[in-house]
């Protein structure tokens, strides 16, 4: 079956430069390769799981812009359905700036624009598209009420609810009660629990934690050692990541978003999905770029039957 996902979520033009290493406060660095890439966490995920399979409909907000304009020719190149997309006549296009270093890791600055006038009218306006989906795929990156009023629809409809809580923030019961699954990092794992991780019995006690908000399952994203997996009917379970060398970890968590979403819309298992987005994510960390580095599904599902991983299981981390 076809997973049909509607992103509630951003749109960002990213600028991107390559630089020797992350800069210093007060520190300036020549750097090189500089590119305009189509961004922002919600087209990210949209697009990511367009491309692995999902028909997937999109509900933002742009500007009315030259970056608008390329933002939604991409995403629709893609096969994602920018429908729900509005423009903003009174706000810019969202803008993220991008440092990336020669270890592929990143920092991003993120002027947000029209993506902050996003509404929960917007929502309303999706509203069939959201409660025919089988799964609504959030992030933060516009109004949190805007993000709890489509969680609203969708479990009144019995739609899968998945939250990235990322920028990270403190979160309100009312909208972690309506999550099916919750998908931090590591540091945003922190931050809504308040527990300074650094051993697996910690990751254990965050877990039990923010399961007990209301969340049904939680997957805690941990970049090159996998993900690890927990609910109230079973103990924190790891999943291997698999061996690369990244380039540029931009959107890695967002090809990640993308295969779980898509897997768990297909009528997969959480192990399966989690499965799916570590290739995603591993695919996406060995090219440069947000939305230029999202595979395909064959491209996953290759890596997947030919890459042994690498396991985490029984590590401290």
């Amino acid at each position: 079956m076809t997973a049909r996902i509607t992103i509630v979520g951003s749109l960002n033009m990213d600028l991107v430069i390559r630089s020797p290493h992350i800069p210093q406060p007060g520190e300036t660095i020549i750097g090189s390769d500089f590119q305009t890439i189509p961004g922002g966490k919600g087209a990210n995920q949209a697009v990511a799981a367009a491309r692995l399979g999902g028909q997937v409909n999109m509900v933002g907000r742009v500007g009315e812009d030259t970056f608008a304009d390329a933002l939604l020719d991409n995403l629709k190149s893609s096969g994602v359905d920018t429908g729900f997309v509005r423009r903003d006549s009174n706000s810019p296009t969202g803008v993220a700036l991008i440092v990336v270093d020669d270890a592929g890791e990143n920092v991003i600055v993120v002027a947000s624009g029209a993506n902050m006038q996003v509404t929960e009218t917007d929502v309303a306006a999706a509203e069939q598209a959201i409660s025919s989906s089988d799964v609504l795929l959030l992030q933060l990156e516009v109004p949190l009420r805007v993000v709890t009023r489509a969680a609203q629809i969708a479990r009144a409809n019995g739609v899968s609810v998945i939250l990235n809580p990322a920028p990270a923030r403190k979160l309100p019961s009312e909208l972690l009660q309506l999550v099916d699954v919750l998908v931090p990092n590591e540091s945003e794992t922190e931050l809504l629990t308040g527990i300074e991780i650094s051993s697996q019995a910690e990751y254990a006690n965050a877990a039990r934690l923010l399961l007990r908000t209301g969340v049904n399952s939680l997957v805690i994203t941990l970049g090159r050692r996998g993900s690890l997996l927990a609910s109230s009917s079973n103990d924190l379970e790891s999943i291997a990541a698999f061996k690369i060398k990244p380039v540029d970890t931009t959107a890695a968590g967002d090809a990640f978003l993308g295969g779980l979403a898509v897997t768990i819309g297909e009528g997969g298992s959480l192990q399966e999905a989690v499965r799916m987005g570590n290739a995603a994510g591993a695919l996406a960390a060995m090219r440069f770029g947000a939305q230029t580095s999202l595979p395909s599904r064959s491209e996953v599902l290759q890596l997947i039957d030919g890459e042994k991983p690498e396991s985490i299981i029984g590590r401290d981390t």
